[in-house]
């Protein structure tokens, strides 16, 4: 697993590219020039790594592009400690980035396939969450909660009320809503009972599925 600094080089036009797009968070941008996109792809994606593109990966799922990551990550205000709850692991990139900023992560993942991978290979990337979870990403981890933060990486056809109650007051929750294409909504617990929501931009998720039974 090399990461050379033709691939350092590459990444810093990366993070041009999705800067001049809009990303302004110094903290996000930096996390996403140190990790190496190019090992949690397969090897003969390695050429179209740092390019702003989703591409796919295993169980049909894809690796996100990354201005999205970085884009869902702003949104989400991450703060050195943070506990951050991700519903979807996948490759384990946005675990990566999450990590890299500091943030204390859970992470569900529902496809057996990606959980067995990302758990062996996210430790040798030196990148330890504080928990993964094979299992449904609609009930959350409850045993953990309460989250400063939780970042949904599929589109949700609604938004789940056991991630709403999971969140601390004044924690914030990302997720795409929608079928075919998702809008990005960003609810803020004010309250016990009170959220106050924002629906921002439009993308396109693989669909967030419920764990078999």
């Amino acid at each position: 697993m090399k990461d050379t600094p033709k691939h350092q080089g590459l990444r810093n036009q990366l993070i041009n590219t999705i800067a001049k797009k809009g990303i302004q968070s110094k903290e996000v941008l930096e996390a996403i020039r140190k990790i190496p996109r190019h090992l949690f792809m397969d090897s003969a994606l390695e050429s179209h790594a740092y390019v702003d593109k989703a591409f796919r990966i295993a169980a049909d799922q894809t690796i996100s592009q990354p201005y999205t990551v970085a884009y869902q990550t702003a949104l989400l205000e991450v703060s050195p400690n943070a506990k951050i709850l991700e519903v979807g692991t996948g490759s384990g990139y946005q675990t990566a980035v999450l990590i890299e900023m500091g943030a204390r992560v859970y992470t569900i993942e529902r496809q057996h396939e990606l959980f067995k991978n990302t758990k062996v290979f996210l430790p040798k990337l030196g990148y330890k969450p504080k928990f993964m979870s094979f299992g449904d990403g609609y009930k959350g981890l409850e045993e953990y909660a309460p989250y400063d933060g939780i970042i949904v990486t599929a589109g949700a056809p609604y938004v789940p009320k056991p991630l709403l109650s999971q969140l601390k007051i004044g924690g914030r929750l990302v997720i795409p809503v929608g079928k075919k294409t998702q809008t990005m909504y960003v609810y803020e617990r004010e309250s016990t009972t009170a959220f106050k929501k924002q629906a921002l931009g439009t993308f396109r998720f693989v669909p967030l599925l419920k764990k078999r039974v």
